[in-house]
C-alpha cells in the first residue's frame, strides 16, 4: 500500500445525460433519461433530476416511463459521447502514462508515475485543477477520489458525486470503510450480499471482525481471502494502461419475439458479419465463436465452438455460428442474439480446413453482393422516394431555413424538431412532415466553444 493518496480516480456525472443536457439549453435542469425507447429498451443513464423519481440505470425503460412520464427520452449518440471521452483521456494522459479507462467517462490514473503527486496536498491540487480543466474542455462536470489504493479511490469518487472531490487520507481507510455496507467492496454483488447477511454480517467492519477463515469458510479460498483483505483496506492492485481485450461481441434485443427459424439464421449470419468487422477494426483474430440466445422466457443459453487457428474469415465465424444455432431450440421465440469471439490474437492463422469448406460459400456470397450493389444502382437512378425516413429522438438534425436542431420526437408521418445550439438559448419548436426535403440528419456540435450563431435563427425562434 502506498503512503499518500496518489491514485486517482474519475467518474463524469450522470455522462450522457449530463452531455445532452449541454447540447440542448431547454433541458438543463430537467428530468433526461438516454437509452433503447422500444419497448424492451433499458436505460443507460438518466440526469440527477430524473433519479429523484427513482429512476437509475439498467431500469428497464417502461418503468422509468412509469416513474417519470414527463422527462425527456432520448436515444444515445455515441458518436458524441466516445469524442467527449477521448478529450477527457487526453487530460488525464497529460497527468501520468498510467491511466487505466474503465468505460467511456470512467478511469483510474497513477499520478505518483506521471510525478504530478507525491503527497496529499500535491494530490488535492491535481484533482481540483483536472476538474477545473474538464469543465473549461467539455462544458461537463466529473467527481473525483483521491487514495492509496484503487478500490478507494474509486469510493471516494461515489462519496464526491455529484461535482465533488474526496481525498482519503492514508492510516484513517478502516475507519471510513468499518460502517459501509458489504456492498461498497468490489465484487460483493446481490447474491453474496444476501449471503453474508444471512451470516449476519451486513457491514464492512463486520466482514473484519468476522475473520479471513469464517470468510472463506462462507465464501469459497479464493473469494474469502480477498474481500477479507479489502475490508482491511488492502489492495495493491496497479494501474495498468493497457486493458487486453478479452472478446469481442455484438448483439440485438428485439421489439417482438422472433418465430421464424429462417429470420432467426438471418439474424445470427448479419451478428456475425458485424462481430468480423469489430474484430477486423481492432486488428484482432480469435479462435473461439460464441453464440447467445436468449428465449422467450428469458431463459439465456450461450454456445461455443474453437476451432484449430484464429481466423478473422466472415465466412469461417458465420458457418462456426450457424453450425451452434443449430444446437438451440428456438421454438418459443427468441428476443436476443449475440455473436461473438474470443480467444483474441494479434494475427490470423486460418483453420485451412474450414476455408476449403467455405470458398464456395464466400465466392457465391461475394457475387450475390456484386449483383446486389448492381441491382442498388440502377434502383437509385430511378425517382423512388422512401415513404418515411426515421428520425430518432434527441439525435441532431439540419434544416435549411431554420438551422441546427434535434429531433423532440417523431411519428404518424410527422417529426417535431426543436432548434438550439449548445451556446443558445432555450429554442423554439417546429413540426414538419418526416420526408421534408429540407430536413436532414447532422452532425453533433461541440458542446464548448460554439454559440448560437451556429444555427442562424436557432436561438430566436
Amino acid at each position: 500500500m502506498r503512503t499518500a493518496p496518489t491514485i486517482l480516480h474519475l467518474d463524469m456525472d450522470a455522462f450522457y445525460a449530463s452531455a445532452e443536457q449541454a447540447a440542448k439549453p431547454s433541458l438543463r435542469g430537467k428530468a433526461v433519461i438516454v437509452g433503447g425507447l422500444g419497448p424492451r429498451g433499458v436505460v443507460a443513464t438518466c440526469s440527477y433530476e430524473a433519479r429523484v423519481f427513482g429512476v437509475h440505470s439498467a431500469m428497464p425503460m417502461a418503468q422509468a416511463r412509469r416513474l417519470a412520464p414527463n422527462a425527456a427520452y432520448l436515444v444515445p449518440r455515441f458518436g458524441l459521447y466516445r469524442d467527449i471521452s477521448e478529450q477527457v483521456m487526453g487530460l488525464l494522459r497529460d497527468l501520468s502514462p498510467l491511466v487505466e479507462p474503465l468505460s467511456l467517462d470512467e478511469a483510474f490514473v497513477d499520478l505518483e508515475a506521471g510525478q504530478t503527486a507525491w503527497d496529499a496536498e500535491s494530490a488535492q491540487l491535481t484533482g481540483v485543477k483536472l476538474r477545473g480543466d474538464i469543465r473549461a474542455v467539455t462544458g461537463l462536470t466529473g467527481s473525483v477520489g483521491l487514495a492509496a489504493s484503487k478500490m478507494l479511490a474509486k469510493i471516494a469518487s461515489e462519496q464526491a458525486k455529484p461535482d465533488g472531490l474526496v481525498l482519503i487520507e492514508p492510516g484513517t481507510e478502516r475507519e471510513l470503510l468499518a460502517p459501509m455496507s458489504v456492498r461498497t467492496l468490489p465484487g460483493v454483488g446481490p447474491a453474496t450480499g444476501d449471503h453474508l447477511r444471512r451470516a449476519g454480517i451486513t457491514t464492512v467492519g463486520e466482514i473484519a471482525e468476522a475473520g479471513e477463515d469464517e470468510l472463506v469458510r462462507l465464501l469459497g479460498k479464493a473469494h474469502g481471502v480477498a474481500l477479507y483483505a479489502m475490508a482491511l483496506a488492502h489492495d495493491v492492485r496497479p494501474v495498468v494502461a493497457e486493458r487486453d481485450t478479452k472478446s469481442v461481441s455484438v448483439e440485438d434485443t428485439y421489439d417482438v419475439d422472433i418465430h421464424d427459424r429462417v429470420r432467426v439464421r438471418m439474424e445470427v449470419q448479419r451478428l456475425a458479419d458485424r462481430c468480423v468487422r469489430r474484430l477486423r477494426g481492432a486488428h484482432l483474430s480469435g479462435r473461439t465463436i460464441v453464440l447467445k440466445v436468449r428465449r422467450y422466457d428469458f431463459s439465456t443459453l450461450t454456445r461455443s465452438e474453437t476451432l484449430r487457428g484464429p481466423t478473422d474469415d466472415p465466412a469461417v465465424v458465420r458457418e462456426a455460428a450457424a453450425r451452434l444455432l443449430e444446437s438451440v431450440d428456438t421454438t418459443g421465440g427468441v428476443r436476443l442474439l449475440g455473436v461473438g469471439v474470443s480467444g483474441l490474437a494479434d494475427y490470423t492463422q486460418e483453420d485451412l480446413f474450414a476455408q476449403a469448406r467455405t470458398a464456395a460459400a464466400a465466392a457465391a456470397a461475394e457475387e450475390l453482393e456484386h449483383a446486389e450493389k448492381e441491382e442498388a444502382e440502377e434502383v437509385v437512378e430511378e425517382p423512388v422516394t422512401p415513404a418515411e425516413r426515421r428520425w430518432h429522438a434527441g439525435h441532431d438534425v439540419r434544416h435549411a431555413e431554420y438551422g441546427h436542431g434535434w429531433v423532440q420526437g417523431s411519428g404518424l408521418g410527422r417529426v417535431t424538431v426543436r432548434f438550439e445550439t449548445p451556446g443558445s438559448l432555450p429554442g423554439r419548436v417546429r413540426t414538419f412532415r418526416s420526408d421534408d426535403p429540407l430536413l436532414e440528419v447532422a452532425e453533433p456540435l461541440p458542446l464548448v466553444g460554439r454559440g448560437a450563431g451556429d444555427s442562424g435563427v436557432a436561438g430566436e425562434r
